[in-house]
């Protein structure tokens, strides 16, 4: 299920802003068309943890969402306006982001007493992700970005099919230790989690939303771009099939604060030296910390805060308030100051979110 799902991350993040540079839009109505994929995180997965708290069967909403979300893409297809491909996309997007969190939750029951090996089955999704980007930026030298709706398509399916055969997680794996969702949304550290959560996706939004145009602007070809997204999930992946060992070593808080610090090196060298091919390769493997090892410390952390009947709705809060509102945020700014004040400003806006980020963690957050 990841190694497909991430397969339509891997269209849809690095290739999504060049299908709709190839209709004409402009970087405004870029940003603000990748904000609406990002928007409905906000609502959906709290709408789809509540009913799969409430009355369980996880999977049976997945396939649910799976079958809802390919079905809806499929009406791209048929129109190229503003305002068709936004409505398409806010209904698509309203079931793609149901799912995950609940696999997420799901994934974590199916494990128990051992949810620090998440980062071995995650890493399939990175593959997923290595596979396609590879693959279809291989395919763009070749052919136009009007192939990529139909690559999106087919992996929606695919999660759609693999979705069938996965089991219901035991209810057994629950901690029986339940307080009111109110009770722990008041915490101050589940407050400050949720505001790092929010600023480290806000700083992502350059990179999910511009960064494959702004490669093409700096001329590199559409392979190696391909390539260097690739080689970003990789430093990912490797990072992946060591964190069961690292967690319970040296703690989430830790390895939360060094992620940050290193998202702010990497947002900088992609603004300031994208000519330098060596040092992209280097921002490239940074990924490892600005996604990898944040969010394997932010599912742990999630993990550990969120018990009982609070599991999948915890998942989903962490969706939403980062993925979903901070993306949806980071999509618009970039898209609004592309072109002015222009790449460079917009990158160290990034750099400043995760800046304040790391200060936050390092002044509030307990220790794990």
């Amino acid at each position: 299920f990841y190694l497909f799902y991430f397969s339509s991350i891997g269209v849809l993040v690095p290739y999504w802003s060049l299908y709709l540079q190839w209709l004409n839009f402009s970087a405004k109505e870029i940003g603000e068309l990748t904000a609406i994929l990002l928007a409905t995180r906000i609502v959906a997965p709290n709408i789809w943890g509540w009913i799969a708290d409430h009355h369980g069967n996880r999977m049976r909403i997945v396939r649910l969402a799976s079958f809802a979300s390919s079905l809806t893409f499929s009406a791209i297809l048929f129109g190229h306006g503003y305002f068709w491909i936004a409505g398409t996309l806010l209904l698509f997007s309203f079931f793609w982001n149901a799912s995950l969190p609940q696999f997420e939750a799901t994934t974590l029951q199916h494990l128990g007493e051992h949810s620090h090996h998440y980062s071995k089955i995650r890493l399939w999704g990175s593959i997923g992700f290595i596979v396609i980007v590879t693959i279809l930026g291989a395919l763009l030298e070749h052919f136009s970005a009007r192939i990529i709706p139909y690559a999106m398509l087919l992996s929606l399916t695919a999660i759609w099919l693999i979705s069938l055969t996965v089991p219901e997680s035991s209810s057994r794996h629950l901690s029986l230790e339940h307080q009111p969702l109110m009770t722990i949304l008041k915490r101050r550290d589940v407050i400050i989690f949720l505001s790092i959560c929010f600023l480290v996706q806000v700083s992502h939004g350059p990179y999910y939303t511009f960064y494959t145009i702004y490669l093409e602007q700096h001329h590199y070809s559409r392979s190696l771009i391909g390539q260097l997204w690739a080689l970003g999930v990789i430093a990912e992946v490797i990072i992946f099939l060591f964190m069961h060992q690292w967690l319970p070593r040296y703690g989430i808080r830790k390895i939360l604060l060094i992620s940050l610090l290193l998202s702010t090196l990497r947002w900088l060298i992609i603004g300031f030296y994208p000519d330098s091919l060596a040092l992209l390769l280097f921002a490239q493997c940074l990924h490892a910390a600005s996604f990898g090892t944040f969010h394997a410390t932010a599912i742990a952390w999630v993990h550990h805060n969120f018990t009982g009947k609070n599991q999948g709705r915890g998942q989903a809060l962490y969706s939403s308030v980062g993925f979903g509102a901070g993306g949806a945020l980071g999509s618009l700014f970039s898209g609004y100051f592309w072109v002015t004040p222009g790449p460079t400003a917009t990158f160290s806006i990034a750099a400043a979110c995760t800046t304040l980020a790391f200060i936050l963690g390092l002044r509030w957050l307990r220790r794990l």
